[in-house]
């Protein structure tokens, strides 16, 4: 390893962090030679696993004849729940979800069996033979069905400040209606999988692609009647996880470890992109009613809305996703007075769970939805309804659920937006184009986004860190946090070694492993990079300040004064190289390791009263899209998109706004392709790429300007930078509302479209006949 001498540069001037870096792994990703666990070599005997999946949306199971199954070509054996050792349970919270069906299935897709084979092929193959004889139940499927039904997984959510009813009787206006929003499928590049090896001692190491390597452990362990420290799972990286890995990686380490452990040898289960689609859950599909009061100018008096969740057959993450969205209907905009419902609705269909934005997205597009249609009821433009309602600086800015926001920039951020993008001249041009186009139509939309940042369980908010500096001087990092392509071990990595004052490339990062750092939370809810940063940045804190000791005693000179920077350490007038002063540490017994814990500091919820402070502090950005749509076909085009976060002190600018553009993809297309679709049997059609549209190259707008809008964490965040996983998913809002915006321009303005989500192009030519019945 190569250490500069001691150069001149000055600690003022030297940083690892507030840097564009590229991704740890960009390298290895260009050359192919980034491993995932299906590239992990497999162990001499290992078995190939496949699910026999249920084929009716609720029925009771009569009958199963696997005999076909054992007499298909490479099958070594087929396990039911008779054989699942310990619990049949993979629910993250509430105990409600089977590994293996039990007597009744629940969703066109439910796991019935694990056959192992010889090969995937063979094991996949012979998942097909199974003969399952079937009383069939009837199955509720949407979310209005199960509203109707009252069939919840969990007891409804009731979030009520002020006095709404007396609000709405004083409201001048008053808007009232329905929408409907989809789900969306992960669509994660790698797919579900686990590799399960048994080791001596009733050991049993799981490697999977999770984002929660701890909730794996604990599964695993419960399904084989074992305790946590039997079960060791790791995960060095997944190619996607968007939330379909948090909790719903379960079924899959948990059924390659019974077979694993049933067999007596390695068993790899490897979920095809059908399978994948047809077993998992996926963002929620809301369905609203809503009611909102009003006044001459727009300001918003009164809000009552009841949101019903389509959960799936079992509670998994409903419960806390619901929270958040009830937590974030008021988006960007002050609530004085507010009856806000959200049911988690059972049906049989797959389990729902996490997907960036869990929930957050979801809450605050109805209230943006209203917003749109209180503009256009005042024939106002929509900023200047929306400006109306932000949240103040020093009044009107406590939450509905009782949080107090001290770190509001939307004001100054929305308005640099409006300026930078040109908002108003574009606003006019796009009038005048349509007045003379009576096929294509443009539209223009800019939306706001505020996004609290925490997980909504308080004890989730804590991470832990291993740092350890080696005799050379090198530094190897361990921490509880899993790498998706987000480059959280980038920017743990640029943590690190700016407290150790090393380059980037003396820093490595090993995989994430229950066996190093426990009891770990997921790295989910924006939070990675929050807590990991700040659990490694402890570790090496200790470190250096055991280091700061030896060198102030062993050259003179304060402790305090100290410093690290440009890859050696500067003391009493000396600079001695790092590698240098670590091997004379070394050798007298200085400890060059260090564990680091962190926990988010100032953070309560009351789950009975809907309040606390759930946050510790909000993400801030707004968007503004332009779009074409033809009237005849459905079809549309974003033009141009200008987006502008707040990342605070972004850590590493360049994966910051790559994050931001991935994110707004992402959005745009559940809002607007990525349509989920069961048929009357409740089986899942949507469930490949062929009939499932995600957005392509041709999809991104040829003008895309996203940028970091400049600000700095008010809370001690690490380094004071803001998360930017979730919160830029709401960005996209600004294409769905422009997409409204044109089919509106067809009626003159005077008639609300009826749009739903996604809109897809059959939904953009009901909602423009809509209109041209109503003009």
């Amino acid at each position: 390893m190569n250490y500069p001498g001691t150069p001149e540069l000055s600690a003022a001037a030297w940083t690892a962090v507030g840097v564009a870096r590229p991704h740890e792994s960009a390298e290895l990703h260009v050359l192919g030679q980034a491993a995932y666990t299906d590239d992990i070599p497999e162990v001499q005997g290992t078995l190939h696993a496949a699910l026999g999946l249920s084929s009716k949306a609720h029925a009771k199971i009569v009958s199963v004849d696997l005999a076909p199954v054992r007499a298909m070509p490479g099958v070594v054996d087929v396990y039911t729940v008779a054989d699942i050792p310990g619990t049949n349970d993979c629910g993250p919270i509430i105990h409600d979800d089977p590994i293996l069906a039990d007597g009744i299935v629940q969703y066109v897709g439910q796991p019935i069996f694990i056959v192992v084979a010889d090969s995937h092929t063979n094991a996949r193959r012979a998942a097909r033979k199974a003969v399952i004889e079937y009383e069939e139940l009837t199955p509720i499927l949407t979310p209005q069905e199960a509203k109707a039904a009252q069939s919840y997984v969990l007891p409804p959510l009731h979030l009520k400040r002020g006095d709404c009813q007396a609000a709405f009787e004083r409201a001048p206006h008053v808007v009232k209606g329905q929408l409907f929003v989809g789900g969306q499928e992960q669509f994660y590049l790698e797919g579900q999988i686990a590799y399960a090896i048994p080791k001596e001692n009733k050991g049993m190491l799981v490697q999977c692609s999770t984002q929660h390597p701890s909730e794996m452990q604990h599964v695993v362990a419960h399904a084989l009647g074992r305790h946590s420290h039997h079960v060791t799972v790791e995960c060095r990286r997944m190619g996607g996880g968007f939330g379909g890995k948090e909790s719903q990686s379960a079924l899959w380490a948990a059924s390659a470890a019974i077979a694993a452990a049933k067999s007596g040898r390695p068993v790899k289960l490897r979920a095809d992109r059908d399978d994948d689609m047809m077993v998992t859950g996926k963002r929620h599909c809301f369905y609203y009613e809503y009611e909102v009061g009003y006044d001459d100018s727009g300001k918003i008096l009164a809000a009552k809305v009841d949101m019903t969740l389509r959960a799936g057959f079992s509670a998994d993450l409903s419960g806390p996703v619901a929270t958040r969205a009830v937590c974030h209907f008021d988006n960007a905009y002050y609530l004085s007075d507010v009856d806000i419902r959200a049911g988690c609705g059972k049906t049989n269909t797959q389990s729902n769970t996490a997907f960036r934005g869990f929930g957050g997205p979801q809450g605050a597009i109805a209230i943006e939805y209203v917003i749109d249609e209180i503009a256009r009821n005042l024939g106002r433009d929509p900023l200047d309804i929306r400006r109306q309602n932000f949240y103040g600086k020093e009044e009107r800015n406590q939450t509905p659920y009782g949080q107090v926001i001290v770190d509001n920039v939307i004001g100054e951020l929305t308005a640099e937006l409006e300026q930078s993008s040109e908002y108003r001249a574009r606003r006019k041009a796009i009038d005048d184009f349509n007045r003379s186009s009576p096929v294509l139509k443009k539209g223009l939309a800019l939306t706001p986004v505020k996004f609290g940042i925490a997980f909504n369980v308080t004890h989730l908010n804590q991470a832990g860190a291993l740092v350890h500096v080696y005799v050379d001087g090198s530094v190897l990092v361990n921490h509880g946090g899993t790498e998706m392509g987000q480059g959280i071990n980038t920017k743990v990595m640029q943590v690190v070694a700016h407290e150790l004052g090393l380059d980037l490339e003396h820093v490595r990062i090993t995989a994430t492993d229950t066996s190093k750092v426990a009891n770990t939370s997921a790295t989910a809810a924006s939070t990675g990079a929050d807590l990991n940063g700040k659990a490694a940045q402890d570790a090496a804190r200790k470190v250096r300040q055991r280091l700061a000791d030896f060198a102030a005693k062993l050259h003179g000179g304060e402790a305090s004064g100290v410093q690290f920077h440009s890859n050696a350490v500067h003391v009493n007038g000396q600079s001695i190289p790092f590698p240098d002063l670590v091997q004379k540490a070394y050798l007298a017994r200085v400890q060059l390791w260090s564990d680091g814990f962190y926990a988010t500091p100032g953070l309560s919820w009351d789950p009975k009263t809907m309040s606390g402070h759930p946050f510790s502090y909000y993400a801030y950005g707004a968007a503004v899209s332009e779009v074409v749509v033809d009237t005849l076909t459905g079809e549309w085009k974003l033009l141009r998109a200008d987006a502008l976060y707040d990342a605070g002190q972004s850590l590493n600018p360049a994966i910051d706004i790559g994050q931001v553009e991935g994110a707004f993809i992402q959005g745009m297309g559940w809002l607007t392709t990525e349509q989920l679709w069961w048929n009357k049997a409740g089986r899942l059609m949507t469930h490949a790429p062929s009939t499932y549209k995600i957005p392509g190259i041709s999809d991104c707008p040829e003008d895309f300007r996203v940028r970091l809008f400049e600000n700095r964490n008010v809370e001690d965040s690490i380094h004071r930078s803001k998360a930017v996983g979730e919160p830029p998913l709401l960005l996209p809002f600004s294409v769905f509302f422009a997409i409204r915006d044109a089919i509106s321009s067809v009626g003159g303005h005077k008639v609300n479209p009826p749009l739903n989500a996604p809109a897809t192009s059959e939904e953009i030519l009901r909602a423009i006949a809509a209109v041209e019945a109503a003009s």
